[in-house]
């Protein structure tokens, strides 16, 4: 629980090794922003004291050099590609993030729509972001993208591409998710500045793999843990060693596709300007790490969280094995069980006791707290009670809210809304406890202690419903299931 990650010095240098590129160039930077932008919760756990906004944060100390661009996938407009993590299509979460951004001060120019080849959701979605006040452009598929580039680099590959008009001298390329296209949409801008006689460069930032940390270091196998679905591999950059006769970290696709990217650049500008794939990254994470030890925990613990959820993953849809496979051999890599995550054990251990459902939490004071499945409660209903009454200082032995209260909203479950679950799920007694707080102050002070949730880890021997689920991420709370369908 204690912070390993010094965010304040993180604002300072990013942005400072930011503006050191920008003038390394000349008119403009296009700066490829890999993963999230804010809501970035992986960082968060793995690196303590990173906030899930750092880098839009970070980015606000420049935004009067800066502006952002969208880039959406027609691919992903015509499937309606969802977030999974916020339930929403990927062309709602453009006008949400845009919306993010502009409430912090953040010019956004345009919206760039790849990989477009006529589809007719894609013009619809044009038509409407227009009817916004929004200008959309396009980029083409082009044919033996990346490697024919003999074809990219000319008027018929990029220079067929709308040219995005931009007006700052940091441009920032983001997307919904990964496979949008943004490296695509920065290399098609270079091309397109230089046929207009602007200096234009091109910076890549990539919160993970830290480059500069051992390449089976936690952090960095959490990365691997957390894109096992994608089937990235981090890799010690050759082009780097061979360049400098340093290690550096990169991941393969970076350093598969630097070969093309060379050719690229040296199309546009004459001659590349970079060495290696780590040469093109402007990250300065690696160096913001006050407390390694606590890093190295909270990564072993995203590690086993990972496999988990994918267990789960495989439990429920069955079509996700090499996943679980993969981050088998991460755990095998870093010299995990899943008994290094102290909940797992204790929640086992009482479930053994108790013979049924149990969950555990793990505060940040570091007392373990467990509950067990009964008549009227959830195990992680009963698990929330257990919690807050500890940290209220309420005795174990008091009932917050009394059965008689509990049975008619069970009646109401089962006879009236057909339910075949009688006991309260966690956000039923957390609505309880409101009611009651009003006349209860024990009900009042375990209701103050939720904030106090926020950062603590929980495992259940089931896996929970999806009310359940959106509750504990809601309170901030790492959860894990056993991949064990819950009994009804």
């Amino acid at each position: 629980m204690s912070k390993g990650f010094n965010n304040e010095k993180y604002l300072k240098i990013q942005s400072e090794r930011i503006k050191e590129r920008i003038s390394q160039f000349g008119d403009k930077l296009y700066l490829e922003f890999g993963g999230k932008l804010f809501d970035d919760n992986h960082a968060s756990r793995v690196l303590p004291g990173f906030l899930p906004d750092s880098k839009l944060r970070m980015l606000t100390q420049l935004k009067d050099c800066a502006e952002i661009v969208m880039v959406i996938s027609a691919r992903d407009i015509e499937k309606n590609k969802m977030r999974s993590d916020l339930g929403i299509t990927y062309d709602e979460d453009v006008l949400r993030l845009r919306n993010e951004f502009e409430h912090v001060g953040m010019f956004c120019g345009g919206v760039v729509i790849t990989h477009y080849n006529g589809q007719a959701s894609a013009d619809a979605y044009r038509k409407r972001l227009e009817r916004l006040g929004i200008k959309v452009y396009y980029h083409y598929t082009i044919e033996g993208y990346p490697n024919n580039v003999a074809l990219i680099d000319s008027d018929e590959g990029f220079g067929k591409n709308d040219y995005v008009e931009t007006s700052h001298p940091l441009i920032i390329v983001t997307a919904p998710g990964p496979g949008s296209g943004k490296m695509a949409v920065c290399l098609s801008q270079l091309y397109n500045e230089n046929k207009r006689g602007i200096k234009a460069g091109y910076a890549k930032f990539e919160t993970f793999p830290v480059w500069n940390l051992p390449l089976k270091h936690p952090v960095n196998l959490a990365y691997e843990a957390a894109t096992a679905d994608l089937n990235d591999v981090n890799m010690i950059d050759p082009f780097h060693l061979e360049a400098y006769g340093n290690i550096a970290v990169n991941y393969n696709r970076d350093i598969e596709i630097f070969p093309v990217l060379n050719a690229i650049f040296e199309g546009i500008y004459g001659e590349s300007p970079y060495k290696s794939p780590t040469d093109m990254g402007v990250n300065m994470i690696g160096f913001c790490m006050d407390g390694e030890d606590v890093c190295c925990n909270a990564a072993r613990e995203e590690i086993i969280r990972r496999y988990y959820y994918a267990l789960c993953n495989l439990a429920e849809k069955g079509d996700n094995e090499s996943e679980v496979n993969k981050i088998r051999l991460i755990m095998k890599q870093a010299k995990l069980t899943t008994d290094y995550r102290r909940t797992t054990v204790a929640a086992q251990e009482r479930k053994e006791l108790s013979g049924g459902e149990a969950a555990a939490i793990e505060l940040k004071d570091g007392n373990i707290i467990t509950s067990r499945t009964s008549s009227l409660l959830g195990s992680s209903a009963a698990l929330l009670l257990n919690a807050t009454k500890h940290l209220a200082g309420i005795p174990h032995s008091k009932k917050l809210i009394p059965e008689h209260l509990i049975e008619p909203i069970q009646k109401t479950k089962v006879e009236y809304l057909h339910g075949h679950n009688p006991r309260l799920h966690t956000d039923e007694v957390l609505v309880a406890l409101s009611m009651l707080s009003d006349i209860d102050e024990d009900c009042r002070k375990a209701l103050d202690q939720l904030p106090k949730l926020k950062g603590c880890q929980v495992h259940s021997t089931v896996m929970l419903s999806e009310v359940d689920r959106k509750i504990f991420n809601k309170l901030g709370v790492g959860l894990t299931c056993d991949p064990v369908k819950k009994a009804e």
